[in-house]
């Protein structure tokens, strides 16, 4: 995987987040995908640097999209990497390049 090539941050809420979304009844019905994702996840967890984000935006629509936005200010990121381009349509916010996977793996890795 990525392993001693990037450092992974995440928080608290945020993990809860996922963890929410993988026991939705779309995935709930294939049982292969929410274990091995679990698994991912518990392995993230387990080597992420883990922060508590102090200050709150509400910048992007999505009220839970902002908890990114306030992990990369918080952790200093270079890179926020989100397949989400509909509600993160800026390429930079603080100092933290905003990119695809794709992006990232093409031009930054």
């Amino acid at each position: 995987m990525l392993e001693n090539q990037v450092d992974v941050c995440i928080f608290d809420e945020l993990f809860e987040e996922y963890l929410e979304v993988l026991n939705r009844p779309k995935f709930i019905r294939y049982p292969d995908f929410l274990n091995k994702a679990e698994f991912v996840l518990t392995q993230i967890e387990s080597n992420a640097l883990k922060f508590f984000p102090k200050e709150k935006f509400e910048i992007i629509n999505d009220k839970n999209d902002n908890r990114l936005l306030e992990l990369a200010s918080e952790s200093n990121a270079d890179y926020l990497i989100t397949g989400n381009t509909n509600d993160f349509t800026m390429s930079n916010f603080k100092g933290t390049k905003i990119v695809s996977p794709k992006e990232y793996w093409d031009n930054f890795r």
